[in-house]
């Protein structure tokens, strides 16, 4: 797989002192990477940078091998889907899409094709002759992203393009835009601050944290082996609870677990739900309460009171809250942890 596009020891800072400092990154042909984090950690940043849309104080940005820093949004081999959908109202969807293959004087008939090939693609034909107004927002999201495709770029920008749909009209979206993605080979860098959102649809995930970048892997690595406390806050729902290195492990009230990373003094360990136990043998448990059961579906949320560490919640199969209830003494232990050092 080679590089498609390669940003190096970018920087790009406001006076408000927010931005993007010193970033570099490669995403490969064909790859999808997305920019994960809370607002104003830099992805925005990062992507309007590829677009051409900012001016980046330091760095360069190569597509296929070649630097892009001087030529303005429209001369880049890029394209980009924002969270507006940014369609003409007064123009139909055929013109809307026909704009910028006008711009690059495609005949005609080339670009009846391509209109009737790429709305087959969204899952819209035949919607050439509506107005963006007799649309739904999801109808209207995925013309969107019909226009870029019909750009053939050589790397599509997205900012969060489905954060104004609803759930539902978001899970079916991302799919869709997966499998266009996957049949069309497109390199993608998408901008999301959900992270189920970027844990779904990437190939890799960047996390990034006031301006920098905190890790770069998987989805699975991430959500398996977060390299900080921060990337571990961030990713999927996790228990948080003091502990302490004493006899070369690492102690949480009377459970110790084993120390790879050689820490010392206190940590926080993190525990995901899914990795809580109940039951067994009360001298390898902490003692709690249950506090509340919230079944969710397939599963449910378990809240429990555990003593001298606050309330740790576990995810359990539905099938096994049914003993359960309110105000029920259990013991809980850890399957595996992380630990961090304490901050």
């Amino acid at each position: 797989m080679g590089i498609q596009l390669s940003i190096q020891k970018l920087t790009k800072r406001y006076k408000t002192g927010d931005g993007v400092s010193d970033i570099s990154l490669d995403v490969g042909k064909g790859e999808m990477v997305t920019l994960l984090g809370p607002s104003g950690c830099g992805k925005t940043t990062l992507l309007r940078s590829i677009g051409g849309f900012l001016d980046p104080d330091a760095g360069d940005i190569l597509i296929e091998g070649k630097s892009v820093l001087k030529a303005p949004p429209e001369k880049r081999p890029t394209s980009m889907v924002f969270q507006g959908y940014n369609l003409w109202p007064h123009m139909t969807v055929y013109d809307n899409l026909a704009f910028g293959l006008k711009i690059r004087k495609v005949k005609k008939a080339e670009r009846d094709q391509a209109i009737e090939q790429v709305l087959e693609l969204v899952r819209l034909p035949g919607a050439g002759k509506k107005y963006p107004g007799q649309l739904s927002g999801g109808q209207q999201q995925r013309i969107a992203v019909a226009r870029s495709l019909l750009l053939k770029p050589a790397v599509l920008l997205l900012d969060e393009p489905f954060s104004a749909l609803d759930a539902k009209l978001r899970h079916e979206m991302r799919e869709e835009l997966r499998e266009i993605q996957a049949d069309l080979g497109l390199t993608m860098v998408f901008v999301t601050h959900d992270q189920e959102e970027a844990l779904s649809i990437s190939d890799r995930i960047v996390v990034m944290n006031h301006g920098h970048i905190e890790q770069i892997a998987t989805p699975q690595e991430i959500y398996d082996e977060p390299k900080s406390l921060y990337v571990a806050q961030f990713i999927g729902k996790m228990n948080f609870l003091k502990g302490v290195v004493a006899e070369g492990g690492i102690k949480v009230g009377e459970l110790s677990f084993p120390n790879p990373n050689k820490l010392s003094g206190k940590v926080t360990v993190a525990v995901r739900p899914e990795d809580i136990q109940f039951g067994g043998g009360a001298e390898s448990r902490l003692q709690g309460t249950i506090k509340q059961i919230m079944v969710l579906g397939h599963y449910a949320e378990v809240s429990v009171d555990v003593q001298d560490h606050g309330t740790v919640r576990a995810f359990l199969a539905r099938d096994e809250v049914r003993s359960l209830h309110h105000g029920q003494q259990v013991s809980v232990g850890f399957a595996k942890i992380l630990a961090y050092p304490e901050q």
